[in-house]
């Protein structure tokens, strides 16, 4: 577990690039503005999507084609969240409280 460092901004702004090579290397920093913290400065650590999109494996769906997908016939929306809530439910039903 490592330590997280607490500097003031002023420290950030002049000695910014010596404090990014230890973030770099692994250490954290909590930034304050007139004693209050107000940032957090830590390392970058990527997702296992953001590794999937870094090599091309997927990319952000830009457009979707509505028409492309087949309508699902014989069966209600109010049909399908009953299903899901796993009640019964009908138009006149009221909630009960839980």
């Amino acid at each position: 577990m490592s330590v997280m460092s607490t500097i003031p901004h002023r420290e950030l702004r002049n000695h910014s690039t010596e404090i990014l090579r230890r973030v770099e290397a692994g250490e954290t920093f909590s930034i304050t503005n007139n004693g209050r913290t107000v940032a957090r400065l830590v390392p970058y650590s990527r997702s296992p999507l953001d590794a999937l999109r870094e090599t091309g494996r997927v990319s952000a769906v830009r457009q979707v084609d509505l028409e492309a997908i087949p309508p699902v016939h014989g069966v209600s929306s109010r049909e399908i969240l009953d299903d899901l809530r796993g009640e019964e439910w009908s138009s006149t039903s009221t909630p009960q409280p839980c």
